[in-house]
């Protein structure tokens, strides 16, 4: 039985610039990188405080940008989101939704990365 989701992982053609974005840009922390496989596609890896792991790595069949980048959206556990939003305004990281409130849950932003997808930082209704 499936007991949680252990980690995220954002497949790219190139893992380096889009973990360099990640780290630079949103703020994260690289925990562990790697050289895998035949191919030697770079892998790295953002452990979080709480929640599940994020992974960045290499992958040969993706190619350019996320051209549906609705499908799937991570969200950011965040503590302040106008704090958060404005840092992330002010490193130049591209805008899609402003602040707006879900009702009995709380507040949502939504960014993309340079490969397209899109992210979101969330600031619950219990923090």
């Amino acid at each position: 039985m499936i007991k949680g989701v252990e980690g995220i992982t954002i497949f790219s053609q190139s893992a380096s610039k889009l973990a360099k974005f990640y780290q630079q840009k949103v703020g994260l922390k690289v925990t562990f990188e790697a050289v895998m496989g035949e191919n030697d596609e770079e892998l790295y890896i953002f452990e979080m405080k709480q929640g599940s792991i994020l992974y960045i790595v290499d992958h040969s069949k993706v190619k350019g940008k996320n051209k549906t980048p609705e499908r799937m959206i991570i969200n950011f556990e965040v503590g302040n989101i106008k704090e958060d939003v404005k840092k992330l305004e002010k490193a130049g990281v591209k805008k899609i939704a402003d602040i707006y409130h879900v009702e009995e849950y709380g507040y949502i932003a939504t960014f993309e990365d340079i490969d397209g997808n899109y992210f979101q930082l969330v600031q619950t209704k219990s923090n």
